[in-house]
């Protein structure tokens, strides 16, 4: 009786072990540390292709903060009714808008997977031995460099309508790091959302209603002072108020109105970044089933 593996050349048998040990960051192979990264990177590229193709994507998400900005910043600028600890409403705004910005760009970057779930590429990445964190972490790295052209935009709003931004170099690449960052959290959030509910009418609707909550329970368009003690508590699960408290620090002349520390900031955001890629990684099989 003969034995599949035996049938196998001594060729291909090499060629199987080398990958093997690569897959394991063995000797004779990458790290895998650095394999995974490669792959991450590589899933990215085809996100950045896909907007590339379909720029419009872009113009007609920009309309909101446009809105936000000339309409409602202007409006309570002249009300003079949040207390800002002195700084400008506009200026105040312009962090909160950003993140938003970031938020809803992100949020619905899920639905991607349900798309190539229903051509089929979800089942041949599947199939790969690319490791499902590379997937994730590829899909929301596309995410967050999409973000960052949206944050161009709202940022070159902001310096037309005559607000006074820290242009430094190390404050603008904070502020970058923020909104990657961010923009990463949301997009890994918005892949579980979309292996849970693995259809696209749902996760419309799922995004949808998660967005306003998220979006209000947060210091984008008001300090968390002026909260009541149950919204002041939401605000402090909500990764998206340590983004734009990050953001504030980095941008605004005086900082945050009430600063919560760039450490915290950042520990937030990358503790619950690692997490999700932990469940997304874990659901990402279950969008073919």
């Amino acid at each position: 009786m003969r034995h599949p593996e035996r049938d196998i050349s001594p060729t291909a048998s090499a060629e199987g072990a080398a990958e093997r040990r690569d897959l394991a960051g063995r000797p004779g192979g990458r790290a895998l540390p650095l394999s995974a990264a490669r792959k991450a990177l590589a899933v990215a590229e085809v996100e950045l292709r896909k907007l590339r193709r379909d720029p419009t994507e872009l113009a007609t998400r920009a309309i909101q903060p446009v809105l936000w900005l000339t309409v409602f910043g202007e409006v309570m600028t002249r009300a003079r009714t949040i207390d800002t600890g002195g700084t400008p409403y506009l200026t105040f705004l312009v962090p909160g808008v950003l993140a938003q910005s970031v938020l809803f760009i992100a949020i619905f970057n899920g639905i991607s997977i349900i798309w190539e779930r229903d051509l089929g590429i979800v089942h041949k990445l599947l199939a790969s031995p690319t490791p499902r964190a590379s997937l994730v972490l590829g899909k929301a790295l596309g995410g967050g460099v999409r973000a960052l052209i949206q944050a161009v935009v709202v940022l070159l709003l902001a310096i037309l309508m005559g607000v006074h931004l820290r242009w430094n170099p190390l404050d603008v690449g904070g502020a970058v790091l923020l909104v990657l960052l961010g923009a990463m959290v949301f997009s890994t959030f918005s892949l579980s959302i979309a292996c849970i509910v693995k259809t696209r009418e749902r996760f419309m609707g799922v995004g949808q209603v998660l967005t306003m909550p998220l979006f209000f329970a947060s210091n984008a368009i008001y300090p968390t002072s002026l909260m009541p003690g149950w919204l002041r508590l939401i605000s402090r699960v909500n990764p998206l108020t340590y983004q734009i408290d990050g953001l504030r620090t980095f941008l605004l002349e005086n900082g945050a109105v009430v600063p919560l520390g760039l450490w915290t900031d950042f520990g937030v955001l990358t503790g619950t970044l690692v997490a999700l890629v932990g469940v997304a990684s874990r659901l990402y099989p279950t969008i073919v089933r």
